[in-house]
């Protein structure tokens, strides 16, 4: 029996407990929340934590990138031991290593301790796919794609919660406490999922895990990274940098000629190239590398802005990236009824050109006001594409197939937001003065961005917008009215495990 007859017979069998799917949908809402949280909450602390360590925007820059290299190595070697395990088990210890990390990175002594505690932290990325694979695997069939919903939308909220609340409290007692404060929640939801969620029935023992390409993948990232963030102190065209990046990408030869090795052998490799000729699943991997990429330089760009061009506090720069955070909130449910009617492409393009436009705007340095409006459009139009473009993936893969492409699509989206946080930090590294500025104890010499690095910032995170709205017509199109005739292929597809190309 296949790996698909199996969920499919115990679907079958109905053997689920509702009140116990609604007590787990509980306790993965609260693990997006708390994840968001510790993730939201720090951006805006960045210019606090360069003076407190001393170090540039670009090194600060590494506080988040390191995260997302972590989780590009992480996630899909712990999805993999769920599958060999058992999710619960595997979920269970993720989150004492995430809780551990966490709990340390908040008393951190020096710069290069909390960097490799985040590169730990980076774990807390493999949690999201486990919940997922559970909820697929242990909910009754009409849960599934109301779980999937509501944790997907509890990302925007808990974005849009963090950010005012942890800028608060970082304004108030300092960045660590923001990590202090999170302790106490994180260790709730280890006892709660401890007590409550079961070990899932469906296993995979004789699965092979990609520790190799993951560590290839992962050097081969940390590579450049590296060599972005520290580029403007070494110099561009200095020995290290070069040879870091050219490091970097010598490491991509050795990975492709062992992964194609790895799939001939009946391996499940990290860059699956089976699934990458798919058109769609190539295309969306790119768009949403591409649109990571975006976001991260969006994000520490707009957190400086705020900072030092309207000269807010910590709080305040939080509350001022608000908007940002109810447009990826508002539009991510609107996104997802009309998905259906309209088709990815109209929708995807839309939200590709609404960043875009709002990217633009923002590089012309706006006033306050200003600057709210066009970052709600841009985080309106980024909800748009997100919640949109995943359709070109589970509507086109073989569902037998979907744990592995879903695993790769999260590669490519933290590849893509590992490299946009260096580029920005290193953008606004170049383009800086030296000049004190105000802290929560006290005054401190901190290099402050010109108003010349916003400018090309968001310039370049338009372009890299404009570029993915070029891309999503390459994909073909799989809701709304013109795939009308592909929405039956897709039944038969899923019914028959057929390839839906071959259909």
């Amino acid at each position: 029996m296949t790996d698909n007859e199996k969920i499919a017979d115990y679907v079958s069998m109905e053997q689920y407990d509702r009140r116990y799917s609604y007590k787990v949908m509980g306790i993965l809402v609260g693990l997006v929340l708390i994840v968001m949280y510790i993730e939201g909450m720090l951006t805006p602390s960045l210019p606090s934590i360069e003076g407190d360590f001393n170090i540039t925007a670009a090194q600060a820059s590494l506080v988040l990138s390191m995260y997302m290299v972590g989780g590009v190595a992480l996630t899909p070697i712990v999805g993999k031991l769920g599958d060999i395990h058992g999710k619960r088990k595997v979920l269970l210890i993720t989150l004492i290593i995430y809780a551990f990390a966490v709990s340390v990175t908040g008393f951190s002594p020096t710069f290069n301790f909390m960097i490799v505690s985040r590169t730990i932290q980076g774990v807390g990325l493999s949690i999201m796919p486990l919940g997922f694979s559970l909820v697929r695997e242990e909910f009754p069939k009409d849960l599934v794609p109301k779980a999937q919903a509501l944790i997907s939308a509890m990302f925007g909220a808990g974005f849009a919660i963090s950010i005012p609340l942890g800028s608060w409290v970082s304004n108030n007692f300092g960045w660590r406490w923001t990590y202090h404060s999170a302790i106490p929640f994180i260790v709730a939801l280890v006892v709660l999922s401890v007590v409550v969620i079961k070990e899932s029935r469906f296993r995979r023992p004789d699965v092979k895990i990609d520790y190799a390409g993951a560590a290839i993948l992962a050097l081969s990232l940390s590579m450049f990274v590296f060599a972005l963030s520290e580029g403007a102190t070494w110099g561009w065209l200095s020995d290290y940098t070069i040879a870091l990046v050219f490091a970097g990408f010598v490491l991509l030869i050795p990975l492709v000629w062992y992964e194609r090795r790895y799939m001939l052998k009946g391996g499940e490799a990290i860059l699956n190239f089976k699934l990458l000729a798919m058109r769609n699943v190539l295309v969306a991997n790119l768009i949403l590398a591409i649109a990571g990429i975006g976001m991260f330089l969006s994000m520490q760009a707009l957190t400086y802005r705020f900072i030092y061009g309207f000269n807010d506090s910590i709080f305040t720069t939080g509350l001022s990236i608000v908007p940002f955070a109810i447009g990826t909130f508002v539009f991510a449910p609107i996104a997802g009824v009309l998905v259906t009617k309209i088709g990815v492409k109209p929708l995807a393009i839309l939200g590709t050109l609404m960043s875009a436009v709002g990217f633009l705007l923002q590089a012309t340095l706006p006033g306050y006001d200003g600057m709210l409006l066009y970052e709600f459009i841009t985080g309106s139009g980024f909800s748009l594409l997100n919640g949109t473009i995943i359709n070109f993936i589970v509507l086109t893969v073989n569902p037998r197939d979907m744990g592995i492409a879903t695993a790769m699509n999260s590669t490519f989206r933290f590849l893509g937001s590992s490299i946009g946080a260096p580029v920005a930090g290193s953008i606004l590294a170049t383009y800086s003065t030296i000049r004190t500025v105000p802290g929560p104890h006290g005054g401190y010499a901190s290099s402050v961005p010109e108003g010349v690095a916003f400018t090309y910032i968001f310039i370049i995170a338009a372009i890299v917008f404009f570029s993915a709205a070029l891309l999503i017509p390459l994909g073909k199109e799989v809701l709304g009215k013109r795939a009308t005739k592909l929405s039956g292929q897709q039944v038969q597809f899923a019914d028959t495990g057929t390839k839906l190309e071959q259909a």
